[in-house]
Parts: C-alpha cells; sequence; structure tokens
C-alpha cells in the first residue's frame, strides 16, 4: 500500500545548457555531471547558487551506449559502439582536461607503459581500454566493499571474471559472491505486453555512517563505516527494495500508479519516472541501517520507525516527455524530450454519405517538426526544510487519523535520521540543525504515541528520551484542561521516567497533577509514584488524601501503609508514622520494603541517599532496617557497595569508621548465605573491624543486634570456640574483656570452617601478642595453620595451664607425634629452670607422659625420656607402659 502525500521534496531547476542532445547522463564526484552525445562527452559543474557551467568536453571512440561513474577513483567509464563493436573504456584523471584539444594517453588495460610517467605525464587525462571476451551490456562502479552471500548462489547463474593479463594475475585474488535471486513470474491472467515485465533500474546501495546517534542525538564518533547494503530493481510497473546486507530481505513493494521508465535509489527517496510525471517515494533504508546498528532499536532508550510502515508518494510532479533519470548528491538530472503528435484524421459523422472522390483522398499530416529536448538538474530541498514542511502537514491529522499522524510523523523523522547517517557530507551548521530537528521530531512521536491510543503507546518512553526533554517538559504539553481519560502511553511514559531516581524535581503544581493522573487512571500505582526522588516537592497532605481514597483490594496494604508512614514524617506526624507500622508484622513490613526500595533507598546524582522513614528505623527498629535493607540486597534491588554505602551515609560516621548497624548488615548477610555475596570478602570486612575496635580499644557505637552465641546457634561460618581458647582467656584477665562480643565473635569466625586463615593473617599485626586477647587470636590462626610448633612455644611461654588443654584438642592424627617430639622435651627443659610457673610444667609434664605412655611402645617410651632425668618419676610411667600390652 502506498499512501499519498503532497509535499514538496523538489526545489529549484536548472537548464544543462548543453550543445547536443543527451543520450547519456550520469553525476560523480563533488560537483561534476556527465553529458554523452554523440561522440563527445561533456562535462558540466553543478553546484546549488548558480546555473551550472561547462568544465571541460573529451571525445569518445563511439557512441555511448551506458555511463557510470566510480567516486573512489573519480574516473569515469563508458561502453561505447563503433562501427557495430562495443568498447570498455575508462576516462582516468579528466579533471585535467583544460581544452579539448588538450593531450590524452591511451593504454589498453594489463599493459605496462613503455616510460614511466613524468610529473607533466601525471596531469594528462588517460583513457584506459578494458578489453573483454564478450561485449559488454552493462556496467557499475564498485567501491558508490566486501558482500556476504547466501544461498541464492544455488540459481544457477554462473558469472566469470576477465582475465586482465596482468603479469601477477591479480584475478585470482577475487571472486564472485552471488547477492540475489528472483524469478518473475507475470500474472497471465490477463493480456500483459511484454514490456509490462521488463526489468530495470537494477541498483546498489551502500548506507554509511559517521559515528552513531546516541540517546541524546549527537554522534558518539567521526569513523564511518559501512551500516547496510540495499538492492533495488524495478519492473514498470511495481520496484522491489531488498536489504542484503547479511540475509536478503524484502523491506519494501511500490506500485507505481502509471508504467514507470527508469527510477532511481536515494538513502533518502526512491525517484520514478514516468512518461509525464516524476514521482518521489520515501525509503526504509535508513530504518534498516539503524536496525543493523543496534538490533534492540525499540527498547526503553531507543525506537525507530519500523522497517515494514507503509511507503508513501511525496509528491508527483510534471514533466512532458521524460526519458531518462539520474540522480547525485542532492540534485535530480531528468532529460525530456516532447514529440510533436501527429493529428489525428478527422472522423466524418456516420450519417453523412461519401462519394468515391472523398472515400479516395488521404488525410493530410503536417510535417514532423524537429523534437525538442532539455536536460534539467533539479535541486532536492534541504532536509530540515523538507522535514518542517511533513511535520505541519501531520497537524491536519492529529484529530482525525491517528495512524496518518504517526505515520506521516515517522516519514519525517527517517528523513533527518538518513541525512545524519553520514554526517560527514554536512556542513557544521547543516549537521546543528539537523540534531535538532532529529530531536524534535522525537518530540512529536512521543506525543502521538503518549496521547492517541495505539498498539503501540509504549515508545513513548524512548521517543521522550531521545528527545532530550525533561519529564516537565512533557508534562507541560500535555493539555491538562482536555479530557480526564489520560493514555496509556503517557502513564507509560511517566511511570517508567519517575522510576529511574531522576535527578530532576517535579514542582508542586506539576506533582500534584501527576498523583491526581495516577489516581484516575492507575491507583495501584499511586504508591511507587509517590516514593520517587523527582515527586520530592508533592504536599504531604494532599499525598495523604490520595492514599486514604485509595481501595486495599487494588494494591498491597502493606505498602500503602509504608508510604502512608513516610508521608507522615514527612508532615511532622510521628505517632501516625508508628501506628501505621504498627499494624503489620516485622516479615510482612521487609516485604512491603521489597515491593518499593525507595522507601528506603533513593539515588540522587548517582549518591545513595537515606530516606526520612530510614532514619527513622535506625534510631527506632533498627533490626527490621537490616532486615529490609537485606532484603532489598537479596532481591537484587541494591548492589553489594551500595548496602555499605547506605548504611555510612545513613550514621554519618567520620570517614574511616564503620558503624556498628552496618556490622550487624554484614554479619546478617552470612545468616542469610545471600548467593551473590563473596564469602571470603564479607569475612575480611567483619574481621578487620573486629581486630580494629579491638586493637583500638573502640566499642561498637550502638548495641549489637545479635551476640555472639546468636550467630553461632543461627550461622554455619561461626563456629564453637574451642575450649583452650576460653582457659586462655580466662588465665589473664585483662580490660579487654568490655568487649568479649567483638573478641567472641572474631574467635568464632576463625574456628568456622568457612574462613581462609592465610588472609587474615596481615590484619593482625595491630592486635599485640602481650595481651590474652591478641594472644589467643595469633595462637588461633596459627593453629588453623597447622604451625603447631609456634603455638606450643607461645603457650609454654605465656599461659601455661592451657598448653594440655590446647594439646588435648590440638594434637591429634597426623599431629600426634607432637607430644613426645615436641611437648614432652619442652616441658623438661622448662622444669629444669625451675622458676615461678615450676608447678604448672609440673602438672602439665605429668599429663604429657599420660599420653606418651599410652600412644608408645616401651622402648620407644625409653628413647623420648630425657637421659639426665630422675628414675623415680619416670617409673610409674614406665610400669604402665610395660604392662599395657598385657592388659590388652
Amino acid at each position: 500500500m502506498v499512501q499519498l502525500y503532497n509535499l514538496h521534496p523538489f526545489g529549484s531547476q536548472q537548464v544543462v545548457p548543453c550543445k547536443l542532445e543527451p543520450e547519456r547522463f550520469c553525476g560523480g564526484g563533488r560537483d561534476a555531471l556527465f553529458v554523452a552525445a554523440g561522440c563527445k562527452v561533456e562535462v558540466f559543474e553543478v553546484t546549488s547558487q548558480e546555473m551550472c557551467r561547462s568544465r571541460c568536453t573529451f571525445s569518445t571512440l563511439g557512441r555511448v551506449l551506458r555511463l557510470a561513474y566510480s567516486e573512489a577513483g573519480d574516473y569515469l567509464v563508458a561502453i561505447e559502439e563503433k562501427n557495430k563493436a562495443t568498447f570498455l573504456r575508462a576516462y582516468v584523471n579528466w579533471r585535467s582536461k583544460r581544452t579539448e584539444s588538450s593531450r590524452v594517453c591511451i593504454r589498453m588495460l594489463g599493459h605496462q607503459v613503455e616510460a614511466p610517467p613524468n610529473e607533466s605525464f601525471r596531469d594528462q587525462m588517460w583513457i584506459v581500454e578494458m578489453p573483454l571476451a564478450e561485449a559488454p551490456l552493462c556496467i557499475s562502479c564498485c567501491p558508490p566493499m566486501e558482500l556476504l552471500g547466501d544461498k541464492s548462489e544455488e540459481s544457477g547463474v554462473s558469472v566469470t571474471l576477465e582475465s586482465t593479463g596482468l603479469a601477477d594475475e591479480r584475478i585470482k585474488y577475487f571472486h564472485v559472491q552471488h547477492l540475489l535471486y528472483r524469478r518473475f513470474a507475470p500474472d497471465i491472467s490477463s493480456y500483459i505486453l511484454p514490456d509490462d515485465i521488463k526489468l530495470h533500474s537494477l541498483q546498489l546501495l551502500p548506507i554509511f555512517q559517521t559515528g552513531s546517534i546516541n540517546s541524546d542525538g549527537k554522534n558518539s564518533s567521526q569513523e564511518k563505516e559501512l551500516l547496510s547494503l540495499f538492492c533495488f530493481f524495478s519492473l514498470p510497473h511495481v520496484g522491489y527494495l531488498y536489504m542484503v546486507a547479511k540475509s536478503v530481505e524484502l523491506m519494501s513493494v511500490y506500485q507505481y500508479p502509471e508504467k514507470s521508465q527508469q527510477a532511481v535509489l536515494t538513502p533518502q527517496f526512491l525517484h520514478v519516472i514516468t512518461s509525464n510525471n516524476l514521482q518521489c517515494f520515501t525509503v526504509r533504508c535508513s530504518a534498516a541501517a539503524a536496525r543493523e546498528e543496534d538490533p534492540d532499536a525499540d527498547t526503553t532508550l531507543k525506537a525507530c520507525p519500523p522497517v515494514s510502515m507503509d511507503v508513501c508518494a511525496l509528491r508527483i510532479q510534471l514533466f512532458i516527455g521524460l526519458k531518462a533519470i539520474c540522480h547525485f548528491k542532492n540534485h535530480i538530472i531528468l532529460l525530456t524530450k516532447a514529440n510533436p503528435e501527429a493529428t489525428p484524421e478527422r472522423r466524418e459523422s456516420p450519417k453523412r454519405f461519401l462519394s468515391r472522390k472523398d472515400a479516395s483522398m488521404k488525410p493530410r499530416i503536417p510535417p514532423v517538426a524537429e523534437a525538442g529536448w532539455n536536460l534539467y538538474i533539479v535541486n532536492t530541498i534541504s532536509p530540515v526544510q523538507l522535514y518542517k514542511e511533513m511535520v505541519d502537514y501531520s497537524n491536519t491529522y492529529k484529530t482525525v487519523k491517528t495512524q496518518s499522524c504517526i505515520h506521516l510523523l515517522s516519514e519525517a523523522h527517517l528523513l533527518v535520521r538518513a541525512a545524519l547517517m553520514d554526517a560527514a557530507q554536512l556542513e557544521p551548521g547543516e549537521k546543528e540543525e539537523l540534531l535538532g530537528a532529529f530531536k524534535e521530531s522525537c518530540g512529536h512521536l512521543g506525543d502521538c504515541y503518549s496521547r492517541l491510543d495505539t498498539q503501540y503507546s509504549h515508545l513513548a518512553l524512548p521517543y521522550y528520551k531521545m528527545s532530550g526533554l525533561s519529564v516537565a517538559e512533557v508534562l507541560a504539553r500535555v493539555d491538562w484542561a482536555g479530557s480526564q481519560k489520560y493514555e496509556k502511553g503517557l502513564l507509560f511514559y511517566i511511570n517508567h521516567s519517575l522510576y529511574e531516581n531522576l535527578d530532576e524535581e517535579l514542582s508542586e503544581e506539576l506533582a500534584a497533577r501527576v498523583v491526581q493522573m495516577f489516581h484516575v487512571a492507575e491507583p495501584k500505582q499511586l504508591p511507587h509514584i509517590l516514593c520517587t526522588p523527582s515527586m520530592k516537592k508533592i504536599d504531604p497532605l494532599t499525598a495523604l488524601n490520595y492514599l486514604m481514597k485509595l481501595d486495599s483490594s487494588r494494591c498491597s496494604a502493606i505498602l500503602v501503609a509504608l508510604t502512608k508512614a513516610a508521608v507522615a514524617l514527612k508532615m511532622g506526624d510521628v505517632d501516625l508514622c508508628r501506628n501505621e507500622l504498627k499494624a503489620h508484622t516485622e516479615m510482612n513490613l521487609v516485604g512491603g520494603f521489597t515491593l518499593e526500595p525507595r522507601l528506603l533507598v533513593q539515588q540522587k546524582k548517582g549518591q545513595i541517599i537515606p530516606t526520612e522513614l530510614a532514619i527513622h528505623l535506625k534510631e527506632t527498629q533498627p533490626g527490621l532496617l537490616v532486615a529490609s535493607i537485606l532484603g532489598l540486597q537479596k532481591n537484587h534491588h541494591l548492589e553489594i557497595e551500595e548496602a555499605d554505602s547506605f548504611f555510612k551515609v545513613l550514621c554519618g560516621n567520620s570517614e574511616g569508621v564503620i558503624p556498628q548497624l552496618l556490622v550487624d548488615f554484614w554479619e546478617a548477610q552470612l545468616v542469610a548465605c545471600i548467593p551473590d555475596v563473596v564469602l571470603q570478602e564479607l569475612f575480611l570486612k567483619l574481621t578487620s573491624q573486629y581486630i580494629w575496635r579491638l586493637a583500638n580499644r573502640q566499642p561498637p557505637d550502638t548495641t549489637p543486634l545479635r551476640t555472639s552465641e546468636d550467630l553461632i546457634n543461627a550461622c554455619g561460618h561461626y563456629g564453637l570456640i574451642y575450649p583452650w581458647v576460653n582457659i586462655l582467656i580466662s588465665s589473664n584477665p585483662s580490660p579487654d574483656r568490655k568487649y568479649s562480643e567483638d573478641l567472641s565473635k572474631l574467635q568464632s569466625l576463625i574456628c568456622g570452617p568457612s574462613f581462609d586463615i592465610a588472609s587474615i593473617i596481615p590484619s593482625l599485626e595491630p592486635l599485640s601478642e602481650d595481651t590474652a586477647t591478641g594472644l589467643s587470636i595469633h595462637v588461633l590462626c596459627r593453629t588453623r595453620l597447622k604451625e603447631y610448633d609456634w603455638c606450643i612455644d607461645m603457650l609454654l611461654e605465656r599461659c601455661p595451664e592451657a598448653v594440655i588443654p590446647y594439646a588435648n584438642h590440638e594434637l591429634k592424627e597426623d599431629s600426634r607425634t607432637l607430644w613426645w617430639e615436641k611437648l614432652l622435651p619442652e616441658l623438661c627443659q622448662r622444669m629444669k629452670c625451675g622458676g615461678e610457673r615450676c608447678q604448672l610444667y609440673l602438672s602439665s609434664l605429668k599429663e604429657t607422659l599420660s599420653v606418651v605412655a599410652v600412644e608408645l611402645e616401651l622402648r620407644d617410651f625409653l628413647n623420648v625420656l630425657p637421659e639426665d632425668g630422675t628414675v623415680a618419676f619416670f617409673l610409674p610411667y614406665l610400669l604402665y607402659c610395660s604392662r599395657k600390652k598385657s592388659l590388652t
């Protein structure tokens, strides 16, 4: 289906001052137009500011049948005919052709020149002849690249590359890749003339882009890249546009209102000529290229009109006797030739009787006048000018045809987008104007999708984002004085925009209108809307009145209660806040905060901001606050770093000081076993904090929510403290006892099964071994690392009474030998030294001998006993060791 509009894509018109009737023509380069007539080619310079003027003329070998220009090499290629033979020639360096009599250099492709060219030789025009095995029928210059092939190769159509005779046979580096194959079957249900099914106007169109368009409408880079490739070909009554970049896909079908003669495709339009009309159709190339660049085009950030959108005819312009068309830059070149029509034979009345004389007379035909022809340059108007006309035109459809309004605004958007695809071709001022039009067009499309009831109303969000309009600016475009029916597109946009924690704050008036809108259209969203930072300026009494009107069956009663509590705090009504919170259990309240995290945590300019309700809970119900933040993290509403930042900001401690509430949160994470938490990092956080407090004798700033006993009972990561640790601590009372909870938690964590002990060793330096607290932690860590020798030495030196309990608990299995290899010799040695601890060493020695006597055979036992010992002392153990076998 082709929609018809009456717009004005064509602007000024020039007449090309050709001396002879043009037979072939094509555009090329920045400003060149090539016109072939007879055995000559005239080159004209075309600019938008003034009439075109002749640039140079050069002769051809024969009559030109085809012309093509290569922008990559700046050369002209022609198929020429002379004496019923065809030739293929390339005209290189034609810009140096000053006069028609200027010298040219002619050579055959594949043959080297006799002498190396000097500077003056390079300034000449070259004519390169390309010999082919068969007569050439058509030509095209390929850069206006590597292409991906597909199954079209199965068509069976073979293509052979001609050898050029070069010495290094470069032909082997080239290959043929089939792009597209299609067989056309005419409709034989009615009589069709052969000309009606004749293919014409085959064209490949690459779309480049210099940088991608960001959501703010700006280009991100200046690197030119190929986005997509399109193939267009046409029959007299229908044209087909394919995308052939990665796969072949039919994009658009063009039904012409009358028989076409030729068509040219541009990135923005399809221009078609009939015998008397120049027609301009829209194309979908920029939309397809945009989707190739970003497959997720229709997201909450970006949008693009669909490729499947109906094409439309912008203009049908009358030109008498159109024969040929070509396009380059922003110019359409038209050849017209008005043949005088013969005067038809006068029709006689059937009632009149003809005499033989009358019947023998032949009608008089006037002599044929000389044919009149013209070569026109039609300048297309600037994209911005045409865009403005399309926007003005769309206003007539706003209240009549919804889809037509969207369709025409989409056409205007694609027009600007196509012009921005290759920003390198634009002037700085023109680029800025196009970017402004691009953002404006996004705003217009956002208005359409937000106000009109369509199945694509959700597109209001990405289009408004791409427009760069703020929420307040979008709301200012709403007709609040109109109907109280709010369309889903506008609600969708506002809801999602406010959900994104925008730094923008709406005025009290706009905030009240938003609340009223959602109260009418989507009351269940009202609690969520009221919790957004953008609604900070809403009058709390107004907000509370709307919350009181909510039907509890239409939204969560717990969420409504929490929102009321938050609004009550803004009003200074602490009692109302407390009553709303008391009406529900702590578990239900945690679930309510999970439904709307912004009741506790908001963001402003990327910073985490605790709400007034969070501050209130910190003072009154810290356990609920920690459980709620844990619930948010568990449900992926908060990242680990964000949660840590929340508690630091909430508690307002000086830099480097960790608040107890954050430690409570870390402990709760371990108890909850949240999958996303990296355990070893969490262990390090907790142990570092415990150690810092113990080393600096810094008590918690608030009462911990959990005791060490609570953690041991609730969490498998906290282990039972080894019994010898308690003996070590009780043997040396110290002022550290007031930090017993931190010490017990640290000891318990080290005794647990999950902690990587080696990671904590560097953190132990501030914790002195001179205190029982520090000694217990050092010995525990060394024990977990199986450094038993060091631990035994430290205990014998600092706390001998804990040695035997330590050995009984730790020296087992593989370390059992330390009883007689380490502990026994050490105790014997210290007994010799005497001192005030002699009795402690003596009792420990007796315990050790009892264990060794049980573990070793008599001969081995004798070998480990000291040589200078008293026999009477060791005799009971020797007797037991000798009798144990018989007892067994």
